[in-house]
């Protein structure tokens, strides 16, 4: 069988579709050119590989031969990764809701020869059912429009493309300060508060997300003014998430979201992402409640991460992580993760431990899911005594080892630097929350992988695989591998790192920065041209970029004492400011970077790297649950800059010592560990 022209690129994704009888291109000059040329318009299909229903599109339409010569006929057919592309989805996904319609995947957008949109959807079945029409229909009609109604077309374009212009167009404020008032955070939380489901967890009804971003706000919160409805809604969740069926209780990790209202079934698809940020979101609340599950989520996700998500690059560089697990095996959602009540026996026996592991995981039968089972413990969320639960977790590696035997999922193994940035983040902190230095270790080897192979001339690229790298870096690359290399600042005290997020602060200073707007725009300014150059301080499953390096921007104001970090960190945040004030529910990543930058409290502690009492010190520090606070470790010998508010400042009595200091106040010398945890 021929390849089409996605037979030459990196992207599992694309791969999947290069012997569809499609004749797919990859977006590029070539594709728009054929357009221009043909005179047809553009069919774009987004997806990536681990989305169940873009396999199903697949399967359905795109290996057909029929509906592939349609295809072939009237368009020119343009498939891209999402996941490599995030910049192309994101205009697109846009438009498609201006257009009144869900965003989702697969994105089915047709597009002038110039790439403007004017009709859209998501995934069309290969005839008319559920309500949609059948996707050859589909592919006459809308030619049909463009030849036949091009004027009313272009009509649709116009108004899309100043549709898109003022969703990136953020709301100015009027009058002084263009800030946050804390109190706004405060009302933001509790309001959200209101809508969560306080039986089951999670925010609205089904289809599921985990929303770390919300979480994360109504936790900080919580930790500021002591509502004790924020934490409730956070440990609610985060409970029912991390004993229901969307984790994985086997091997670790968590699916991408849960298809229902109670995180029974999950769509099986498991994100480097998702993962990153729950793994914090357990780390922040075990830091408050020294609950033994959420120990227990954090170890097993991330011994999942390092046994199943290295990629495969033999490079003395490092060993980053991998993108996404698919949900489907064999053609099969979920067939990879579930099990018939009979398997089970056969594996663990008939005895008192397999009745007592069936009980608690759920497994009956008759199943729960399908005529299956999805291991959950939503009836029996407690974690039981210690006896009982080492007989489950014997239980569970046999089952394990046998569910290894299995063919496994697709796995996309292409190293992207924003999602690695996530997940460094994370396991740095985890590692000094935890004692676990490996984890410390792993997060400095994919940290060293994306800033010594994922650069060409001081400039990030996107994405990396076999050997190639990809695509210009958006803006999340630079600040989700900024905000890592803070993180392991604080978890080493390494200034390399320090200097490393400086010089990248740098770049997106020179290319990304809006000089007439305020805020970073997603591309570069020299970056491939598309129809609209986005700016955004949205969350999606992802924390935006202006967010992460709002509060990035604040960390390194107070790490160097250096005024310019800070008056930066308040420009984005006034750039916002209006709009948060009308639409606050996808902006809760900046409300959180607000408060980091209003109430910062930085720990610095002056102490030998080998001394006992600096360990103990940096111990305290670093499990205290104040979740604003800034770790320093400077040498003895060590001066401080002039503008740190603990400059001059060393030790007491020649022992190691620690200061707490917000603003430009500073607390009396701590040698005490239980005094510093007191201080914090």
């Amino acid at each position: 069988m021929s390849r089409n022209r996605l037979s030459e690129e990196t992207s599992p994704y694309l791969l999947q579709h290069a012997d569809n009888p499609v004749h797919w291109y990859g977006w590029g000059p070539d594709a728009l050119a054929a357009a221009l040329e043909q005179d047809k318009p553009i069919l774009l299909s987004v997806g990536y590989a681990a989305c169940h229903w873009c396999h199903v599109m697949a399967h359905e339409s795109f290996e057909d031969d029929a509906i592939a010569a349609q295809m072939n006929d009237l368009y020119i057919n343009v498939k891209v990764d999402r996941e490599e592309r995030p910049d192309i989805d994101t205009i697109y996904q846009h438009a498609l809701q201006l257009l009144g319609q869900q965003g989702g995947w697969p994105l089915t957008m047709f597009l002038t020869p110039d790439g403007e949109p004017f009709w859209g959807g998501t995934y069309f079945p290969p005839d008319s059912r559920y309500g949609r029409p059948g996707f050859p229909q589909v592919l006459s009609a809308i030619s049909d429009y463009w030849k036949e109604q091009r004027d009313k077309a272009m009509e649709t374009v116009a108004a899309l493309q100043g549709g898109l212009k003022k969703v990136w167009t953020p709301e100015a404020v009027e009058g002084a300060g263009r800030g946050i008032a804390l109190t706004v955070n405060d009302g933001v939380a509790t309001r959200l508060a209101q809508e969560f489901d306080m039986e089951h967890g999670g925010f609205g009804q089904a289809p599921k997300f985990p929303n770390p971003s919300i979480h994360e706000l109504l936790w900080r919160t919580y930790l500021r003014v002591g509502n004790e409805k924020l934490r409730d809604a956070v440990l609610v969740s985060l409970t029912k998430m991390s004993q229901g069926g969307i984790y994985d209780h086997l091997g670790g990790g968590y699916a991408r979201y849960s298809t229902d209202s109670f995180w029974l079934a999950p769509h099986f698809e498991k994100m480097l992402y998702d993962n990153a940020q729950i793994v914090d979101l357990l780390t922040w609340a075990w830091q408050e409640t020294a609950n033994p599950l959420f120990a227990r989520r954090v170890e097993e996700t991330i011994e999942w991460c390092l046994r199943e998500m290295i990629a495969p690059v033999d490079d003395a560089a490092g060993k980053p992580f991998a993108a996404t697990y698919d949900a489907d095996s064999e053609g099969v959602e979920g067939k990879f993760y579930v099990w018939s009540a009979a398997e089970i026996t056969e594996i663990l026996g008939d005895g008192a431990d397999t009745v007592l592991f069936k009980t608690i995981y759920n497994v009956s039968p008759a199943g729960n899911w399908e005529g299956s089972n999805i291991l959950n413990r939503i009836a029996h969320p407690d974690l039981l005594d210690d006896t009982q639960e080492a007989a489950l977790t014997a239980c569970a590696e046999k089952l394990l080892a046998v569910r290894n035997k299995r063919i496994w999922p697709g796995w996309d193994d292409k190293v992207l630097a924003d999602w690695n940035g996530l997940m460094i983040a994370a396991m740095a902190n985890a590692a000094r929350v935890f004692d676990k230095p490996h984890w410390l270790d792993a997060a400095q080897s994919a940290f060293a992988f994306v800033r010594d192979r994922m650069q060409e001339d001081g400039r990030l690229l996107h994405s990396y695989r076999n050997g190639k790298l990809k695509h210009s870096a958006p803006l999340d690359d630079y600040a989700n591998m900024a905000r890592a290399a803070v993180a392991l600042y604080e978890a080493t005290g390494d200034v390399e790192y320090v200097t490393t997020a400086m010089s990248w602060i740098e770049v997106i200073d020179t290319h990304y920065w809006d000089a007439d707007g305020g805020g970073y725009f997603f591309t570069a300014d020299d970056a491939e041209a598309l129809i609209i150059r986005t700016k955004s301080a949205a969350d999606n499953a992802t924390p935006s970029g202006n967010s992460v390096i709002a509060a990035t921007l604040a960390r390194l104001h107070f790490l160097t004492g250096a005024d310019h970090y800070r008056q930066r960190a308040e420009e984005i945040i006034g750039t916002f400011a209006g709009e948060a004030s009308q639409n606050f529910f996808p902006l809760t990543g900046l409300f959180c970077a607000n408060e980091v930058l209003q109430t910062c409290a930085q720990v610095v502690v002056v102490g030998a790297d080998d001394d006992p009492a600096t360990s103990a010190l940096l111990d305290v520090a670093w499990k205290a649950p104040n979740m604003n606070k800034l770790i320093q470790r400077i040498p003895p010998d060590v001066a401080l800059p002039e503008n740190h508010p603990a400059a001059g400042k060393g030790q007491q009595d020649g022992r190691a010592t620690a200061y707490v200091c917000v603003g430009q106040t500073c607390s009396l010398p701590l040698i005490d560990p239980a005094a510093l945890h007191d201080a914090l």
